[in-house]
C-alpha cells in the first residue's frame, strides 16, 4: 500500500479526518510557523531589492537674507539621487541565494510541525478511544467484582465463607473503582490536550463521541532511502540550511574583494518654482572601494562562516540518519507489538477460563479464595493490558506514517513550494 497524502485518512474516521483539519487551520503553533516562513520571505524581497539602484527624491525650498544669489532671496531645489553597487564577485546574488534558502527551510519546517502536529492529534484522538474502552472495561469489571462480593456475602450466614474472604473481595472492588477514577482524570486530561492543538480553551471543545479502537490499515510501503530523504521536511530544512551556510560562505569570500558602486545625481534649481526646470545639472560618479586594512576582521568572517558551513553539513548528515532509523524503529516496534498482542490475547483467553474455573471449584468448597483472587484480579488486569497494548500498536503505527512523512496541503500553502 502507498502511503496516502494525508495519512490519517487510512484510519477511515470521519471525526479524526475533521478535528485534524481544523488544527492544520487554527493551531497556533503551527500559524506562528506560517508567519515565520512569511518573514523569511520577505527578507529575500529585501535582499533582492539590492540588485537594483536605490533611487531617492529631494526638495528643498529655503530662503535667505541678505539677496546675495537670487533676486528675492528664495532658493528653490529638486532633484533625484541613485546609486547602484556593480556586483562583480557575487556577494549580493550569494547573500540573496542565501536567504531563499532559508525561507526554504523554514518552510520545510512549517511542513514539519504540520507533520508533528497531526501525528499528535491522531495519537490523542486514539489514547481518548483507548481511555474510554478502559473506563468501559473497569466498569464491567466494577459490576463483576461487586457480584461477586454479594454472593460471598450470601454464603458468609451458612458458615461456607470466611470474614477475610469478603475484606479481600471488598478490597478489589474499591481498587477498580480506583483505577475507574484514574481513567476518567486521564481522559479529561487528554480532552484538555486535544483542545489546546485545536487553538480552543478546554471550556469550548465539545464532547467528542468515542467508540472502540480501529483496526490497523494496511502497511504502507516505506520506498527507498533517497525517496525518504526527498519526503521528510525536516531533512529538506536541514539541506536547506547547509546550502544557506554555503552561500553565506561565498558572501564572506567576496567581501574581501573591492566593491564599485556608481552615483549619478540630477537637480534643478531656481529662485521661484515657475523658473524651477530652467536650470539643472547632474553628475555621474564612479566609487571603486577597496578593503587594505581591518585587522583579520574580513578573514575572520571568512573562517566563522565556512566553520558554520561544516557545522550545518554534520547536522544534516544526523538528521539523515536519524530518519532512516526512526522508519526502522517503527517497523520493529508494530512487528514485535503484533506478537505481544498475541501473546496477550491468549492469556487473556487461558486467564479467564482459570478465573471461571477456580470460582466454581471456591464455590463448591474445593479452592482457596485467595487462589480465586488471584486469577480474578490477573484476568481483569490482562484485559487492561490488551487495550493499552493495541493502543501502542496504534501509536507505533503513527510514528512510523511521521516518520515517512506523507504530504498535504496545510493553511496559507501555495500550490507550488518555493523555488530557489
Amino acid at each position: 500500500m502507498e502511503l496516502p497524502e494525508k495519512w490519517w485518512l487510512s484510519f477511515e474516521d470521519s471525526t479524526l479526518n475533521e478535528i485534524v483539519r481544523q488544527a492544520l487551520d487554527s493551531n497556533l503553533n503551527l500559524i506562528t510557523a506560517l508567519k515565520r516562513y512569511e518573514a523569511a520571505q520577505a527578507v529575500v524581497d529585501r535582499e533582492s531589492s539590492s540588485l537594483f539602484p536605490q533611487v531617492s527624491g529631494f526638495v528643498q525650498s529655503a530662503f535667505s537674507r541678505p539677496e546675495p544669489d537670487f533676486v528675492g532671496g528664495e532658493n528653490v531645489q529638486f532633484g533625484l539621487r541613485a546609486s547602484y553597487e556593480v556586483d562583480l564577485w557575487g556577494r549580493i546574488r550569494a547573500q540573496i541565494d542565501a536567504e531563499e534558502y532559508r525561507a526554504t527551510a523554514a518552510y520545510n519546517d512549517m511542513k514539519a510541525a504540520a507533520i508533528s502536529l497531526s501525528a499528535e492529534i491522531t495519537t490523542i484522538w486514539y489514547r481518548l478511544e483507548a481511555a474510554a474502552v478502559q473506563l468501559q472495561i473497569l466498569q464491567q469489571q466494577a459490576e463483576t467484582n461487586q457480584k461477586i462480593l454479594k454472593l460471598i456475602r450470601a454464603r458468609f450466614g451458612s458458615g461456607q465463607i470466611r470474614a477475610v474472604d469478603i475484606l479481600r473481595q471488598q478490597q478489589l472492588v474499591e481498587s477498580t473503582l480506583q483505577q475507574q477514577y484514574a481513567v476518567e482524570t486521564l481522559l479529561a486530561l487528554l480532552k484538555n490536550q486535544l483542545a489546546v492543538l485545536l487553538g480552543e480553551t478546554p471550556q469550548n471543545i465539545q464532547e467528542p463521541e468515542l467508540d472502540s479502537l480501529p483496526s490497523l490499515p494496511p502497511l504502507p510501503q516505506t520506498g527507498i532511502p533517497a525517496e525518504l530523504i526527498t519526503r521528510r521536511p525536516d531533512v529538506q530544512a536541514s539541506f536547506s540550511a547547509l546550502k544557506a551556510a554555503d552561500r553565506e560562505l561565498a558572501a564572506a569570500i567576496s567581501n574581501q574583494y573591492p566593491r564599485l558602486t556608481l552615483n549619478t545625481n540630477l537637480s534643478f534649481r531656481s529662485n521661484n518654482f515657475q523658473n524651477l526646470f530652467d536650470n539643472y545639472a547632474y553628475s555621474l560618479a564612479g566609487n571603486l572601494l577597496a578593503p587594505i586594512f581591518y585587522g583579520g576582521q574580513l578573514s575572520a568572517e571568512v573562517d566563522r562562516t565556512e566553520a558554520v558551513k561544516d557545522q550545518r553539513f554534520y547536522e544534516y548528515g544526523q538528521t539523515v540518519l536519524v530518519a532512516f532509523r526512526e522508519v526502522e524503529d517503527a517497523l520493529v516496534q508494530e512487528n514485535k507489538q503484533k506478537e505481544i498482542i498475541e501473546a496477550l490475547t491468549q492469556q487473556v483467553k487461558l486467564a479467564d477460563k482459570v478465573s471461571r474455573q477456580l470460582r466454581v471449584e471456591y464455590f463448591n468448597g474445593l479452592s482457596d479464595y485467595l487462589a480465586v483472587l488471584t486469577a480474578l484480579n490477573q484476568e481483569q488486569q490482562l484485559r487492561r493490558d490488551l487495550i493499552t497494548a493495541r493502543l501502542n500498536l496504534l501509536e507505533f503505527r503513527i510514528s512510523l506514517y511521521r516518520a515517512l512523512a506523507g504530504g498535504f496541503e496545510i493553511r496559507g500553502e501555495t500550490e507550488e513550494e518555493p523555488v530557489n
